[in-house]
């Protein structure tokens, strides 16, 4: 999809979603379309507000995926406002994977001193501290199963708790780049992702950087594993928020973000929360979006959106309920 076709699909999302509720506006829109709700302020108020709005989605043992960070990142989720949430739900339990590139994250060992130091101050669930299993990803683009961390398997629904911004590789990181990453193993899962876990053409495709295409459709691949594992029973936060061009993989490198916070988004359609994200950043002035755009679309990052409605994961078209 290039920037032409996506600005015109927008529109007439933008369209659809602004008449849906009005008198002779889109009556099978306001009917069927998933909700995204949004809060225009980022604050732990809003953050548990939203918690309650997707509630209902979850129930039994409950992971929490979030990001980590590398140590002293300065944009993750603030860790006190993550601890409030994972307290509101019973049973609930934080969870993160090993990483594949070099950092502290790629041992267990070195995970949990990272997770100290940037003061998370709650278990973490490392969930393939002891190895991990596959899960089937059905029909796909390039990927037949994607190893996950063995301890998801614990779980009987998903919280996607998701610090939305740029990311070196993929553009942007949303709720659908922090399962299908953040899930997958650091041994063998992400290697798969990145078409790194045997020789041939993936690999050749992983050191023409970026990846753009491939890595967005591989990406599909595991977050439709892994939402298909949980189906009816997982839920999307998307915290938009300090959104640097970089993710919180980037550490202290991460570039300082010059887009405003957007607030927090909710909804339990992967795709529609994902793609209500990218609108609101394309919705903004140009001075004040360009940078992030510009990731975006030099790494095809668009191409997530339209991956993941062709695997049939969710709905691009949405009703956003402003709270």
């Amino acid at each position: 999809m290039n920037r032409r076709e996506f600005l015109k699909d927008t529109a007439m999302v933008a369209g659809a979603v602004a008449t849906s509720g009005m008198p002779g506006g889109n009556a099978a829109l306001a009917a069927d379309a998933p909700v995204v709700w949004h809060w225009k302020d980022c604050t732990p108020e809003n953050l548990l507000k939203a918690l309650a709005k997707i509630r209902t989605q979850l129930s039994g043992k409950i992971a929490v995926k979030l990001h980590s960070g590398e140590p002293h990142g300065p944009n993750i989720l603030p860790p006190a406002w993550v601890k409030e949430l994972v307290a509101a739900l019973p049973n609930a339990t934080a969870v993160e994977c090993n990483v594949l590139y070099n950092s502290p994250r790629k041992t267990t060992e070195g995970h949990r001193k990272a997770i100290k130091t940037n003061g998370w101050g709650i278990p973490i669930d490392i969930m393939d501290a002891d190895g991990d299993t596959p899960l089937p990803v059905g029909k796909g683009f390039h990927l037949k199963e994607v190893a996950v961390g063995k301890n998801l398997l614990n779980y009987d629904s998903l919280l996607i708790l998701t610090h939305f911004k740029g990311h070196a590789m993929g553009g942007f990181g949303g709720s659908l780049k922090n399962i299908a990453i953040g899930c997958a193993s650091g041994r063998l899962g992400k290697a798969q992702v990145h078409g790194v876990d045997k020789p041939g053409a993936a690999e050749k495709s992983y050191r023409e950087w970026p990846m753009k295409e491939w890595f967005m459709e591989a990406m599909a691949d595991s977050g439709k594993a892994i939402t298909n594992h949980f189906k009816g029973h997982y839920a999307c936060i998307n915290v938009l928020r300090r959104m640097s061009v970089d993710c919180d993989c980037a550490g202290t490198r991460a570039a300082e973000p010059t887009a405003p916070d957007l607030g927090i988004l909710a909804s339990a359609d992967i795709l529609a929360i994902d793609q209500a994200s990218i609108d609101l950043v394309y919705a903004l002035p140009e001075k004040d979006k360009k940078d992030l755009v510009e990731r975006i679309e030099s790494r095809k990052g668009l191409r997530q959106l339209s991956a993941m409605e062709e695997l049939g994961m969710g709905s691009r078209k949405y009703r956003l309920v402003e709270v």
